[in-house]
């Protein structure tokens, strides 16, 4: 049996038809924009621009944000052919089984849960972090923390961790909220992303008359730079390469790259979508448009407000909020509102991710890859409520009881990877099947397909040997499940009646 068996469009196609027995088809063009929305704009929009802008592009970090769309973009035109032919659930599994056979679907499929589940539980736990600081840390430090975690208080008594609780009722709710129904859970993202992008909005409109010309100038970082106070009480150089001017611009859209991740979970809503053809490539591309302008304004108005030096010392999650109180007075509200949005944020990344991860299950679980639970369909509202409730425990016991440092950068992974084969796999579908009707179509192919390539694959080297290290562990693990597991029960193993010799043969 072949590792590199394909699954055939025919047979993918006529999965695609089949909306008696499958999910439910209740996602239009707007729903999926939303969809895609919810799952790019989290925190990423308010630590990594900060984080950008402070350390390596300054006000320049508009064009940081601009070269990472365009390498996002990429990879989303990719995308938008892909789930415009194939209307499956499964995303980019799905599309590798059509083009490079079973085993490299396989370690897709397996990467994905790197990039959803994972960092489903990671921003579960950064979630709990932000309700503690806007209720003014009235959670007691053992129910908001992993049994790991240990630290003193401001009388010296150590407390040590018991339980991230607020992390599991997060997940709780989302997975109660995925389980009624795909329509139901697209109607709340759609409201938290109304209300996130609002607080935005008002961010940029209240910040423009804030905007100093003399913040904004020279717009790149020089190479003589004065040093910047760090939170330690050292201070940081901008003489590296990477730290001032262009190179701080390119280093700068390395580090914005991953605030735009997510728009590639649109694509696993694909069998839920009323008309994939059309409203597929709208989703995908039409969240990464709206999202590159608001983080373009953003950012602009960000470093217009406030130096790019002071976001050295009050960077991360403090960036906005100090920019805010420190040169917008009397808004003080607005860094409450702030802390609101980024709240919300990861709430609609947190559903869009849960809701990612199942769909993706439900495919492979189909394919007979994974166990049948994970296809299993409520009888009443026909979302795939096991494997949500599977999730659930897996995800809950990573986000209740590890701390979120331990994952890392392995949810990009996970993610770039998957762009990776995606962009080959435009490329070999072109090659394969050259006829075969595309309601839409990647442009300038080889060209566009391999600059997302080489795009992905230099994100991937630019991350941690130890983080690169435990993604290979995880990976090895796949592989024994595959060849343990997977392979024998795969719907494309033939019968046995087909490989047994029958009587005939032997006349």
């Amino acid at each position: 049996m072949s590792l590199f068996r394909k699954k055939s469009l025919d047979t993918l196609l006529s999965q695609a038809a089949d909306s008696e027995k499958g999910l439910k088809r209740t996602l239009g063009a707007t729903n999926l924009v939303a969809l895609g929305i919810g799952a790019i704009i989290g925190a990423g929009l308010f630590v990594r621009t900060a984080a950008a802008a402070g350390g390596h592009a300054g006000s320049a970090v508009t064009l940081s944000f601009l070269i990472a769309a365009i390498g996002c973009a990429f990879a989303g035109l990719c995308y938008a052919e892909f789930a415009s032919i194939i209307p499956i659930a499964g995303s980019a599994y799905t599309y590798a089984y059509a083009t490079m056979g079973e085993l490299v679907a396989w370690i897709i499929g397996w990467a994905l849960i790197l990039e959803y589940a994972l960092g489903a539980a990671t921003v579960s736990i950064a979630w709990s972090e932000f309700l503690n600081k806007l209720v003014g840390g009235s959670i007691p430090y053992e129910w908001s923390h992993s049994p790991f975690e240990s630290a003193l208080d401001a009388a010296n008594v150590m407390h040590h961790g018991i339980v991230n609780a607020p992390a599991l009722l997060i997940l709780l709710m989302i997975t109660m909220l995925l389980i009624k129904g795909t329509q139901e859970s697209a109607i709340v993202n759609a409201i938290i992303v109304f209300i996130k992008v609002a607080i935005v909005l008002v961010f940029i409109a209240v910040g423009w008359s804030f905007v100093k010309s003399g913040n904004h100038t020279p717009y790149l970082i020089p190479a003589d730079a004065p040093p910047a106070l760090q939170p330690d009480g050292t201070y940081y150089s901008y003489s590296g390469f990477f730290n001032h001017g262009w190179g701080g611009v390119l280093k700068g859209a390395a580090i914005v790259f991953f605030a735009f991740i997510g728009f590639d979970a649109v694509s696993t809503a694909a069998q839920e979508a009323k008309n994939p053809k059309k409203d597929m490539p709208m989703g995908i591309l039409g969240s990464l448009v709206i999202c590159t302008i608001l983080y373009v304004l953003f950012s602009w108005v960000l470093t217009g407000v406030a130096p790019y030096s002071d976001f050295v010392k009050a960077g991360k999650e403090a960036s906005v909020a100090y920019a805010i109180e420190t040169y917008m007075q009397g808004y003080g509200w607005l860094a409450k509102s702030v802390t609101i949005a980024i709240l919300a944020g990861f709430s609609s990344v947190i559903l869009v991710m849960l809701m990612g991860q199942s769909r993706v299950f439900y495919t492979m679980s189909s394919d007979g890859l994974l166990p049948k639970v994970f296809s299993a369909l409520h009888p009443k509202f026909r979302t795939p409520y096991k494997s949500n409730i599977i999730l659930f425990i897996f995800v809950g016991a990573f986000a209740g009881f590890v701390p979120g440092s331990v994952a890392g950068d392995l949810t990009s992974i996970g993610t770039l990877l998957a762009f990776v084969l995606v962009c080959l796999g435009v490329i070999i579908l072109r090659k394969s099947d050259p006829h075969l009707v595309r309601p839409f179509k990647t442009p300038f192919v080889p060209l566009v397909p391999i600059l997302g390539i080489i795009v992905c694959l230099s994100m991937i080297i630019s991350l941690w040997g130890t983080t690169l290290l435990s993604a290979v562990i995880w990976m090895f693990i796949g592989l024994i499940v595959f060849f343990g597991y997977s392979r024998k029960h795969s719907k494309l193993v033939p019968p046995l009646s087909d490989v047994l010799p029958k009587a005939s043969d032997f006349e």
